[in-house]
């Protein structure tokens, strides 16, 4: 099932999308209202409304050997940062490249969306408290994550992280192409069978420490092949078994 949330004159709604027709819901994961909406004329928004975005950095290999970060061996635990809800931005939008730097990356990878409150998951029930899957575009300023005391400018300023299409909620994320168009080509090719830490690992990790509410998101980490942006360009983060998302930078 594909869940989505869109904008229309009365405000935004969520709903579940069959072909053509949204049919709208009580909230993210409730029941249908009776109401339709036709999609070809919605208007999409990211299809989250988190508290918080919990973020894996340096998860592939290749993409910690490409940054220089490989000399120290591998990660032995997932390296987490945030991103606060002013980071999202809806599928289709714009995001403008910042004045204050000049080295602006894009990372695309699988994201998560959380469906009911966790805590201290197991790898045997982690799966559970994820409603649906979908693509995550990472923006960063990598200049300033070099230079900075934390990552808080450089990964979590407003809508560093374009999400969407929608949700799909019938996924197994265990062996997903992910990849990364830029005007129209490949930059990233990979797949998650080649996560340092899998989805149900990062779960189990992060839920020892932090309760994930219904809504949040969790990214899970980008293969390599990272690199700039332009103003002009157009981003397409396509994950295998949900779609494509893009975002164009002013």
């Amino acid at each position: 099932m594909r869940i989505v949330r869109i904008q229309t004159e009365a405000g935004a709604h969520w709903g579940q999308l069959d072909n053509d027709t949204v049919y709208l819901t009580r909230g993210m994961a409730g029941e249908r209202t009776g109401q339709t909406v036709d999609f070809t004329g919605a208007s999409l928004l990211a299809p989250a409304e988190p508290s918080k975005i919990v973020c894996v950095g340096r998860n592939y290999l290749d993409h910690i050997r490409e940054l220089g970060n490989d000399t120290a061996g591998l990660p032995t635990e997932p390296g987490i940062f945030l991103k606060g809800p002013n980071a999202l931005a809806e599928p289709g939008g714009t995001v403008e490249k910042p004045d204050w730097t000049e080295s602006f990356h894009f990372e695309g990878e699988l994201a998560l969306v959380i469906g009911q409150q966790a805590r201290n998951l197991t790898p045997e029930n982690a799966l559970d408290a994820v409603l649906g899957y979908t693509c995550g575009l990472d923006l960063t300023a990598r200049d300033r994550q070099k230079t900075d005391l934390q990552w808080f400018r450089a990964k979590a300023a407003d809508r560093f992280c374009p999400l969407g299409p929608w949700l799909e909620t019938d996924l197994n994320p265990a062996d997903l192409r992910v990849q990364t168009r830029v005007n129209g080509q490949t930059r990233q090719d990979g797949r998650t069978n080649q996560m340092i830490f899998d989805v149900m690992q990062i779960l189990t990790y992060i839920t020892q420490f932090v309760t994930l509410e219904p809504g949040d998101v969790v990214l899970t980490g980008t293969p390599e092949g990272v690199g700039p942006l332009e103003r002009g360009d157009t981003v397409e983060v396509e994950v295998e078994g949900v779609g494509v998302l893009t975002t164009l930078i002013g």
